[in-house]
């Protein structure tokens, strides 16, 4: 019996839902808050595996903005669902540590596995009655908002190690991107390097590799990129198709 409404608010839907006489419900990657009618129905509640150490990022995007921040560790959180955004009390959590070159195609399937074995086990003690009691969030709560089009353009007066956290949080997609010419490039992995030059940023370096001028004294070394509508490939193997000139300046958002 599958079901999909496009909305939960409407009563003729609460009622179908309530019609089920669910012992549990589930929630994984649902986008919207649950009405109170709707938690209130299944005898034991719903429960809900979010990716993040709650109370740390709450919200639709914990995987991008840990990396974004450059966590080192993260994990996935069961807790019972209450009528706040990702505010309820937390029956487990499992921890895993943020690899530095860890995307998050890579940490979403990481946590995708880990949350399935202990939703499985959380979902199973609760209805033998034999889980433990949840625990009530505590402080230091972060929200992840969604991630906006305007945070994916590469900023080259940042510095580089931010930059390179961004690349690596929305690799694969939306893809952290720049500007050359009338192309769109996505750089999809990147590497965060010391240097102590005196060029503007964004400047394309000369010498082993490719690498773009930052800010704070540092410099970013690209690693994958894509064109619109090609394949993802490495830098030499990029360049030979679409060169880019040691000396050019790459252009910052507020300059192109």
């Amino acid at each position: 019996n599958v079901q999909m409404p496009v909305s939960l608010k409407e009563e003729a839907q609460q009622r179908a839902f309530a019609a089920f006489n669910a012992d549990l419900c589930v929630v994984v990657a649902y986008g919207l808050i649950l009405p109170p009618a709707l938690l209130q129905a299944p005898r034991l509640g719903c429960i809900n595996a979010h990716a993040s150490l709650l109370p740390r990022w709450r919200g639709a995007a914990p995987i991008q903005r840990a990396l974004m921040a450059g966590d080192t560790e993260t994990g996935v959180s069961i807790m019972q669902m209450d009528e706040g955004l990702d505010t309820g009390p937390v029956l487990g959590q499992a921890k895993v540590t943020i690899d530095a070159n860890c995307d998050a195609g890579q940490l979403h399937d990481r946590l995708a596995a880990l949350s399935a074995g202990l939703l499985t086990e959380i979902a199973n003690e609760l209805c033998r009655g034999t889980a433990p009691e949840a625990v009530e969030q505590g402080d230091g709560a972060s929200y992840a908002a969604k991630i906006d089009k305007a945070e994916s353009r590469l900023d080259w007066t940042r510095p580089a190690p931010e930059l390179a956290n961004l690349v690596r949080a929305l690799s694969p997609a939306p893809g952290a991107w720049f500007q050359h010419g009338a192309a769109r490039i996505k750089l999809l992995a990147a590497r965060a390097q010391s240097h102590d030059g005196a060029e503007a940023p964004g400047t394309v370096l000369a010498g082993d590799g490719f690498s773009v001028v930052c800010g704070g004294g540092t410099a970013l070394r690209f690693v994958r990129l894509q064109r619109a509508g090609k394949s993802v490939l490495a830098t030499a193997e990029f360049l030979r198709g679409h060169a880019i000139a040691a000396g050019e300046t790459l252009p910052c958002p507020a300059t192109s």
